[in-house]
């Protein structure tokens, strides 16, 4: 069965075979493209980033207006990938994950 779907600006259509299928399918792409708002300032516009250092990808979604950014992980296996919404103990991230460069701290907040 082909599946068409869409969140805030992004639509995707997908083929499945099962119900179970589109449930997984679905979710997935909630996951990673249902985020509509910096977690820091609110604002809408947004930016999909993958970056490139080292033979390493990192995938980041970006606010233009004051530049706080989600990190995305990817699944050792199938490598799909997932907000990081918490720190390297497994605490929860202020903000759903967003953080934001503190130039006088010089750390991410």
């Amino acid at each position: 069965m082909r599946v068409k779907c869409s969140t805030g600006n992004v639509s995707v259509e997908f083929e499945a075979e099962t119900v179970k299928d589109v449930f997984k399918d679905l979710s997935v792409f909630q996951e990673v493209f249902s985020e509509n708002t910096c977690g820091k300032c609110g604002s809408d516009n947004l930016r999909y980033i993958v970056r490139e250092n080292e033979g390493n990808e990192y995938f980041e979604l970006k606010c233009k207006k004051c530049h706080a950014k989600l990190a995305f992980g990817v699944n050792k296996k199938g490598g799909g990938l997932f907000p990081k919404r918490k720190d390297i103990d497994g605490n929860w991230l202020p903000d759903n994950g967003w953080m934001k460069w503190n130039q006088e701290k010089k750390t991410l907040e």
